[in-house]
């Protein structure tokens, strides 16, 4: 590697069957629908967003998931939502283990339109994205979960929610 190449290191490890993350997500509203995420391996739809890398920013990061899931370069508008989310996965690369992520959601700024230009890949299987209706997300199997309530609900300054799907709180 030359002095050029940067390696870039996710915020998160793992320590016998216990996995942590740091992450960075998007909550991307347009015209009564929010983008979420899927793919051909995975049975639900999932947040735009990925781990924070070493040294950067997690607004930094919500930019740059952003744009490599949608091509989109959407700006952030704010800080919306810290979610400590707790949870025991039995599938894919995170099977077996006791899961905990931070996560800080960041409310981007509306860009009138729904057109995308997503290419994203994710662990080598192509990613779609899905304009969800808000009124409806309680019909589809998403995450986070606290999605509808949240952008159903006025908000003042940053909300902090906690969810341990291990006692279901």
């Amino acid at each position: 590697m030359n002095n050029r190449e940067i390696k870039e290191y996710n915020c998160g490890f793992t320590n016998d069957n216990k996995w942590f993350r740091y992450r960075a997500a998007a909550i991307i509203v347009e015209d009564g629908y929010v983008l979420f995420a899927g793919n051909e391996k995975e049975d639900y739809y999932y947040s735009i967003g990925g781990a924070v890398h070493m040294g950067e920013t997690a607004e930094d990061a919500v930019r740059r998931e952003v744009l490599e899931e949608t091509g989109v370069a959407y700006e952030v508008d704010h800080l919306a939502v810290i979610h400590e989310n707790f949870f025991n996965e039995n599938q894919g690369g995170l099977k077996g283990l006791d899961c905990h992520e931070i996560a800080l959601y960041f409310m981007m700024k509306s860009r009138g339109t729904r057109e995308l230009n997503s290419n994203s890949y994710t662990q080598g299987v192509k990613e779609s994205m899905y304009w969800l209706p808000i009124d409806q997300l309680d019909e589809y199997r998403a995450f986070p979960t606290f999605m509808k309530k949240y952008l159903q609900a006025e908000h003042h300054g940053v909300e902090h929610i906690v969810f341990d799907e291990r006692t279901n709180q």
